[in-house]
């Protein structure tokens, strides 16, 4: 019998009542393994009501004894990080190894999150005026929602849930219905850290209830991850109905190769960071800009070298597996429409990855890698965001021209050069107007104490992912201006007049 996920409500895990279900996919075998309902209106805004009822006291407890829940959360992750991984990868499909690793990045969000009493501290001015004191406090919104995406099943839950749990808020988070139940086994690591109950609720559903969410009077603030159509469309209803909104979108990242950079660290930094996680990440590189026709052909023939090594398969294979499986068979089929589209419009499909089979698992959602030369910014795999492992090749004459290149793309993620001059470097990483830059580094993510966010289409909203940023969306900041008056006691009596 196929196993059915609901909803984590109230420290529960409880059934679902619509009687609609979404399929969950093994990506490896294309076979449904699982379930899970979808959230009507009623149950959304039942599970609103009571996070609402339980944030109050949550908030009154200081910010101290909630930094201590996160402790003791980040020590069960530890403890439970290969239960996490495997959970992550069963229903992702990314390899074992970088399952860990999407559990540790968001591992690292909560050991931030310990700091908070810091983070929460507001600031104080003595005297501002004759015997006036200012000064301001940091407090929560109240009931927040987190929208997710199925790239990162653990990283983003705990991306959203850490700061804003932490900060006094209840949240309602929304996982990816293809990837659900590792925000569940986060949800019961919680309850065991000492989260009361009610605070965290995980709803599963789809637009129904992400617009449900979006029209909540309760809820305050959004957090979304996913594509920038639909980030721009929860940004733009979230603005109206009154509520905070940081909306992450898509991405298309380039990587700058100039003449004297070490094109063997270069080629190896490409293929890890274009095929990994079959390239279902938003600061994947998709992009190489190889400057000067001799810099692409070195690098054209160092980069084929490597594919023709790479090993897909099931993450059930071993640890050796470099990437497995795109998340649906849609997601499949797109991608192998997106590279016919490149060979029809002109590029050179150098390696050629769409005839990929894999023995045992001819039905799984796997595609080849995939190696485009000659692609122009006209180009429909230059203009759309792929997310799947194809790697696209741009030349370009000079440093200003692919610095150009990266300039006029609509997305602004994050970039990277690889170059030995410093003097490049900088200018590079003064002038390019993207979120994150890597300098001979090719997946720029900050670490967990910075904060993450793009530019142009690649983000709507004010403020970023974790660090600072993270603890001023997640709270409101109110500013107390006091004066108090001294009484002057004569013979025992407090003296009124002298308040005049």
């Amino acid at each position: 019998m196929t196993r059915e996920y609901g909803h984590y409500i109230n420290g529960a895990l409880v059934a679902g009542t619509s009687g609609r279900f979404s399929d969950i996919y093994n990506p490896a075998t294309g076979a449904i393994q699982a379930k899970v309902a979808l959230a009507t209106i009623d149950e959304l805004n039942a599970a609103v009501d009571a996070a609402a009822k339980a944030q109050p006291a949550w908030a009154a407890t200081n910010p101290q004894r909630r930094a201590r829940v996160m402790m003791k959360f980040g020590a069960l992750i530890n403890e439970h990080m290969d239960e996490l991984a495997e959970l992550v990868s069963m229903e992702h499909g990314k390899t074992l190894p970088d399952a860990r690793g999407d559990v540790q990045r968001g591992l690292e969000v909560v050991e931030v999150c310990m700091g908070a009493p810091h983070l929460l501290k507001g600031e104080f001015t003595d005297n501002g005026g004759p015997g006036i004191d200012l000064y301001s406090m940091r407090q929560p919104l109240g009931v927040v929602a987190g929208i997710a995406p199925f790239n990162f099943p653990a990283m983003i839950p705990l991306w959203e849930m850490a700061p804003a749990l932490v900060c006094g808020n209840a949240m309602i988070l929304k996982p990816s219905e293809r990837v659900p139940s590792t925000s569940f086994r986060l949800a019961e690591l919680l309850k065991e850290a000492g989260l009361p109950d009610g605070v965290l609720q995980v709803v599963n559903g789809d637009k129904e209830t992400v617009d449900a969410i979006l029209d909540n009077d309760t809820i305050q603030a959004i957090g979304f991850v996913g594509s920038t159509p639909i980030a721009q469309y929860i940004y733009g209803r979230a603005a109206s109905n009154g509520k905070r909104a940081q909306c992450f979108g898509g991405a298309k990242n380039h990587m700058i190769i100039m003449p004297d950079a070490d094109l063997d660290k270069a080629a190896d930094a490409l293929i890890g960071a274009g095929f990994g996680a079959a390239g279902e990440r938003c600061m994947a590189v998709s992009v190489a800009v190889p400057v000067g026709q001799k810099t692409a052909d070195t690098l054209t023939e160092k980069l084929v070298a490597r594919i023709e090594k790479l090993k897909v398969g099931a993450y059930t294979e071993g640890e050796d597996i470099d990437y497995g499986p795109v998340i649906t068979a849609a997601a499949k089929s797109r991608i192998l429409g997106l590279i016919d589209s490149g060979v029809e419009q002109g590029a050179k499909l150098v390696v050629d990855g769409r005839g990929f089979s894999l023995e045992g698992f001819e039905n799984g959602f796997f595609v080849g890698p995939c190696l485009f030369d000659n692609v122009t910014a006209d180009m429909t795999i230059y203009k759309e965001e792929i997310f799947g492992p194809v790697l696209c090749q741009v030349r370009a004459e000079s440093y200003e021209e692919a610095l150009k290149l990266v300039m006029d793309n609509a997305y602004g993620n994050g970039t990277a050069i690889y170059t030995a001059d410093g003097d490049t470097a900088r200018d590079f990483a003064h002038r390019v107007n993207v979120g994150m830059v890597g300098i001979n580094f090719p997946i720029p993510v900050p670490l967990s104490y910075f904060t993450f966010g793009g530019w142009k289409k690649s983000s709507f909203g004010d403020l970023n992912q974790y660090g600072p940023d993270a603890f001023r969306f997640y709270t409101k900041t109110k500013t107390v201006t006091a004066r108090w008056f001294s009484g002057i006691k004569e013979g025992g009596e407090f003296n009124f007049k002298a308040m005049d």
